[in-house]
């Protein structure tokens, strides 16, 4: 892990940035601020780092790589977070993080769900967990087909231990936000019509969608978490230089 920096004016800064550009962007479409949580993608940046984010506000973070996560959580101020992992997690690493996260946002096959329900059976503990959707159908990219998301979400319900929140996603690279706009634009439809559904032990109350480079799109959109590094904590590559 690298060990990057940000000075604390320019990280109190951006999440001031952040948090105004949300507020116009739920406003624009009559949501409110207050109903949108900023998760911090914490990808790479050290504990003093993060805890310094949440001092200034930030109470939502993310990891995506499970030895990181396990590296930096001792260091974690656990009082005044919540944990959550983001990345895509192998099934055989479920058992190193389900006792340190709140939720899991990246649930993309049954095989990972059953892991997931095995050790927090184990633990006597019920995990919140997100379906990932592969929007765009892309090959490189892990998650379930949009048509598929209802049968998929029915065969979940077998896991006593383990409860559907709701849907993430991370959309195609789009020559423009226009595109960007269809493809939240979609799922946020599809998000309403399960809420509709009505599938038991099925709970749509989150849509992830949204990093650094379209959160204001996706907040307009109907994302309630989008998922923000480095708007938040600056251009890795510039740290590192």
């Amino acid at each position: 892990m690298e060990n990057l920096s940000i000075d604390d004016s320019a990280l109190k800064k951006n999440i001031e940035i952040v948090q105004e550009n949300v507020r116009k962007a739920a406003q624009s479409v009559g949501r409110n601020f207050e109903d949108i949580t900023i998760l911090a993608a914490t990808k790479m940046q050290n504990v003093d780092v993060i805890n310094r984010a949440v001092s200034y506000g930030i109470a939502y973070i993310g990891e995506n790589r499970v030895q990181e996560l396990m590296a930096k959580y001792d260091g974690y101020n656990k009082e005044h977070i919540s944990i959550q992992y983001i990345g895509h997690l192998q099934v055989n690493k479920v058992k190193y993080i389900v006792d340190k996260v709140d939720m899991i946002q990246s649930v993309d096959s049954m095989k990972l769900a059953a892991q997931i329900d095995k050790y927090c059976a184990k633990l006597g503990k019920i995990m919140d967990v997100l379906i990932e959707v592969n929007i765009g159908k892309e090959e490189n990219k892990h998650g379930v087909f949009l048509e598929d998301l209802v049968q998929f979400l029915t065969d979940i319900t077998y896991f006593k231990h383990v409860r559907v929140r709701g849907l993430m996603t991370i959309p195609p690279i789009c020559d423009n936000i226009e595109q960007t706009r269809q493809y939240f634009s979609s799922l946020y439809k599809e998000f309403l019509d399960i809420r509709a559904k009505k599938i038991d032990n099925i709970y749509m109350d989150f849509l992830s969608m949204g990093m650094s480079g379209d959160y204001m799109c996706a907040v307009e959109c109907g994302a309630n978490i989008i998922r923000i590094g480095t708007a938040l904590f600056g251009s890795r590559k510039k740290q590192e230089e």
